[in-house]
């Protein structure tokens, strides 16, 4: 039987077609007027992709060094940050402020579930320098309410910046960085945008670019105001990943192809198209009798799915790929083995959730030996599927 590769993980994501012939044409040197005209053009599509009228500023790494950037460029050694964690992404904020030498006050929440805001409110303290967070906690597939812990920080006395971790949040969650007040947004290439890692994206509010100003930790090619200098100018700093940014205008150019040329509205029908695969994989997982590890606050990113007792997730993982060519991820850290999780942010479709959930009627008979009736998962998933049409 011909096995086609399918990728369901949370990045790397599936690449657009259109991207992939945009890089491979991308013969382009970075210090030319061709260049120059393809970065404005990317940088003033990711404002609109962003939804937000600050600076956004694109670096050839990855999503961490976007991370990185926004402790060293923010902080000086010895100031008081608030990291709030629930997963492996969270404990990396914990990680670069610690290598940054910040105090670090830490709001943890158990694997699967998000923040108590009264705890929150509580360990924010007037000197603290920034609030450190995860939009979607990307090793548990959990939702955090960025609105609320933003209303809280403008509440509270402190002035502290808030800055997001929205690798998979963006293109999967609806924001409003203007208004919610986020200083700074993160963002990757090889999730919502559909093309492969290499470019990190982040918006910075002009409360932030302040704050550079006395920040006095170390900073050299992360340096976010050299970036901002050489940005309008239509250049990097240094060597931009020239095929990356030229496949990041082509998927920003079909994701507003998909709302008659309105990137805005593009980008709302990809976060709106993420939520209902979400839902439709949850509806057909429960119906096959698999428990949902955040069932309260569940991401539209991604889901992450707890296996029977007794059973470890990696048998599902392996099973999936060696019999149908799907690739879906085990759990991170101490969640490895207890649960897998299942994409659903950037190039998917309908029928790519329909035909996993069938795979999985499979797995779930033939694998685990649960009491299976073939056609049961992927009626739950259409009848989502023909809800959202209907109301749509």
């Amino acid at each position: 039987m011909i096995r086609k590769t399918r990728l369901f993980t949370p990045g790397p994501t599936p690449l657009l077609p259109a991207a992939q012939f945009a890089m491979a044409a991308a013969d382009i040197h970075h210090r030319t007027a061709e260049f120059r005209a393809l970065f404005l053009k990317v940088l003033a599509q990711l404002k609109i992709f962003v939804g937000t009228k600050n600076d956004v500023l694109l670096l050839s790494c990855s999503g961490t060094g976007a991370m990185e950037a926004s402790v060293s460029n923010l902080t000086s050694p010895g100031d008081r940050v608030l990291v709030l964690t629930a997963g492996k992404f969270g404990e990396r904020w914990v990680e670069l402020a610690k290598a940054f030498n910040c105090q670090a006050d830490v709001v943890k929440a158990p694997y699967g579930q998000t923040f108590d805001p009264g705890q929150v409110r509580e360990a924010l303290k007037p000197d603290a320098r920034a609030v450190y967070m995860q939009a979607t906690e990307t090793s548990t597939a959990v939702r955090h309410d960025v609105e609320s812990i933003a209303k809280l920080i403008q509440e509270s006395n402190s002035g502290a910046l808030l800055v997001v971790d929205g690798i998979t949040g963006l293109g999967t969650t609806h924001f409003d960085v203007d208004g919610w007040g986020i200083d700074v947004l993160i963002g990757g290439s090889q999730k919502a945008v559909m093309i492969p890692p290499g470019l990190a994206y982040l918006s910075v509010s002009e409360k932030a670019w302040a704050a550079m100003e006395s920040a006095k930790n170390p900073r050299y090619y992360f340096d976010l105001r050299k970036e901002r200098k050489n940005a309008v100018k239509g250049e990097s700093a240094y060597t931009p990943a020239v095929a990356l940014v030229a496949g990041l205008g082509a998927a920003l150019d079909y994701i507003a192809g998909q709302a008659g040329g309105d990137l805005g509205k593009g980008r709302i029908a990809l976060v709106d198209n993420a939520q209902i695969n979400a839902a439709a994989t949850r509806a057909g997982l429960t119906a096959l009798g698999f428990t949902l590890f955040a069932p309260a606050a569940p991401a539209a990113a991604a889901t992450a799915v707890a296996v029977p007792e007794g059973i470890d997730s990696g048998v599902v993982v392996k099973a999936l790929r060696n019999r149908f060519g799907l690739i879906v991820t085990n759990g991170q850290g101490e969640m490895q083995g207890k649960i897998f999780r299942v994409a659903h942010l950037g190039f998917f479709d309908c029928l790519d959730t329909i035909a996993l959930l069938g795979a999985m009627e499979h797995i779930a008979k033939d694998t685990l030996g649960l009491p299976v009736t073939y056609g049961s998962a992927v009626a739950a998933a259409q009848k989502v599927f023909a809800e959202a049409a209907s109301s749509s």
